[in-house]
């Protein structure tokens, strides 16, 4: 049967049908975010070339995805108008559409593990958030659509990705190479930002939007934020993806490979003070603590604690660095009488006030537009939530925040058993803790900041706890490439040593 339908595909008449079958979901994506007619009619022929090139090589379209998921929120991107998780949504669906035509026997065993039954159940209470009526305005699908997609669907869609194409050690050598040069891209246009200066569009921004949160401290302190949305989600993204390689770099077999998750390690490490985002530096330091718990090495474990030990004490206890404006940013997040962590306090304190009414939240999508301003709720959908966390729980009350906290625990424990006890590969096993450790510094940024479901954190991140549960079915093929890389290696330092001995007679 899937022999059959695949062969129907393949056939002129199929490929058309499936065309435009993605043509219609499109459509619908474009007329549920209000898109003009005629923009749409523009594109098509964008949209009918990319898809042809993707049935002869469906990786083409993942790489699209993962690109576009980085560059979305540059000041600078050409395309103006359309909403920013549009291209990424699309191209998630047209990938998941593809995938489950064109194979030949749809892969239930690695999709239907503990990570997809945990974004099941989020995504199936945030359905159920359809009929939260709690501000008394009625059913608003629209609003109620746009605030699942957002805050579950994407996440079940990236899960799907990340399971259906990252499916060889190959493939996961060359994301791991991809998503380390978009790093250093961003790294090296927030030194362009900082040395030579702002684009006009850049400029535009921090001078308007972005002033009264990126201009500080009576404008003797820029933050800068590269080719991200704003300075905390790049100083918190960048941090985590630090986490992520230097793992990668200390667990590495391959010299290459060591060498350039190190140096991607270390220029995201130095990437982050530049964006002044304080939690950064606790998300750093957080996912590396967490990697000591991961690592079950006595000679990881031992220097790594030291040095954790020797960063914080330097940081909370006395002065060091303290000329440089960005490390007096840094260390003032240890600080417990900073004056924005207490405006954070009181609104917060606000908000439980009335939040006592509503453990459901007060709806899904619902901003201050949606609101009106007699209605009790119109002030819990203008205050600024300032944290992930507190933004889920004002949209779900304390019954959605409660699931969710459970849920990404959940995932994530299942992600540390992967690692502890089904890995044997010691390589392998780095891959799935960095990817572990991240997530947890990700999550610990979304407890300070709206950081979670931003581009590009949400792909990366939810992407890369699901790397984790897919690392058990290529392991065996991995440590095959590892052993010929290594082989390869030794060759190499063999012929290079017999040319040296040689130059010597």
């Amino acid at each position: 049967m899937a022999n059959k339908a695949h062969s129907s595909v393949q056939a002129p008449g199929g490929r058309v049908i499936v065309l435009f079958l993605l043509f219609l979901l499109a459509f619908y994506q474009f007329y549920a975010f209000g898109f003009p007619a005629f923009a749409f009619i523009c594109i098509l022929p964008v949209i009918a070339l990319t898809v042809i090139l993707s049935f002869n090589n469906r990786m083409f379209l993942f790489w699209i995805l993962f690109a576009i998921n980085y560059l979305i929120s540059m000041k600078d991107w050409p395309v103006k108008g359309i909403p920013t998780s549009l291209p990424n949504e699309m191209l998630e669906l047209v990938l998941i559409a593809m995938a489950v035509i064109l194979v030949e026997q749809f892969p239930f065993k690695r999709v239907g593990n503990l990570m997809f039954f945990t974004l099941a159940v989020w995504c199936g209470f945030c359905t159920l958030e359809i009929l939260n009526d709690t501000c008394g305005l009625g059913i608003n699908m629209g609003a109620w659509y746009q605030g699942a997609r957002m805050m579950a669907f994407q996440l079940m869609y990236c899960f799907l990705v990340y399971t259906l194409y990252i499916t060889t050690p190959n493939i996961l050598l060359k994301y791991l190479y991809v998503w380390g040069g978009f790093a250093l891209f961003a790294v090296f246009w927030v030194w362009k930002q900082k040395n030579i200066g702002f684009t006009f569009n850049e400029n535009n921004w921090i001078q308007g939007a972005g002033r009264s949160t990126h201009i500080i401290q009576g404008g003797t302190l820029t933050r800068y934020f590269s080719i991200y949305s704003d300075a905390a989600n790049y100083g918190i993204g960048i941090a985590s993806t630090a986490v992520a390689f230097i793992v990668f770099a200390i667990t590495s077999k391959i010299k290459k490979m060591r060498i350039f998750f190190l140096i991607v390690g270390i220029a995201c490490v130095w990437g982050m003070f530049p964006s002044g985002t304080r939690t950064g530096i606790v998300c750093l330091g957080a996912g590396l603590g967490f990697f000591i718990f991961l690592s079950k090495s006595i000679k990881i474990i031992v220097p790594f604690s030291i040095f954790f030990a020797l960063s914080i004490f330097l940081l909370v206890f006395t002065n060091v660095g303290n000329s440089n404006s960005e490390i007096r940013r840094m260390r003032s997040a240890f600080d417990k009488n900073d004056a924005s962590a207490g405006a954070r306090s009181m609104n917060q304190e606000t908000m439980r006030k009335y939040m006592k009414e509503a453990p459901w939240g007060i709806g899904l999508g619902m901003f201050g537009e949606q609101i009106p301003a007699n209605n009790k709720y119109n002030r819990m959908a203008t205050i600024p939530a300032d944290s992930e966390y507190v933004f889920i729980w004002l949209r779900t009350g304390q019954i959605g925040i409660t699931t969710f906290l459970i849920l990404t625990a959940i995932m994530l424990a299942g992600a540390c058993w992967i690692v502890f006890f089904k890995i044997k590969s010691p390589s392998l096993r780095g891959i799935g803790a960095g990817m572990c450790c991240a997530f947890v510094s990700q999550q610990l940024g979304g407890y300070g900041n709206m950081v979670l479901m931003q581009f590009p954190n949400c792909l990366v991140f939810y992407g890369g706890l699901t790397i984790v549960y897919i690392l058990p079915h290529i392991e065996q093929e991995w440590v095959a490439l590892e052993n010929k890389m290594l082989e390869k290696e030794a060759e190499k330092k063999r012929l290079k040593k017999e040319k040296k001995l040689a130059a010597r007679v």
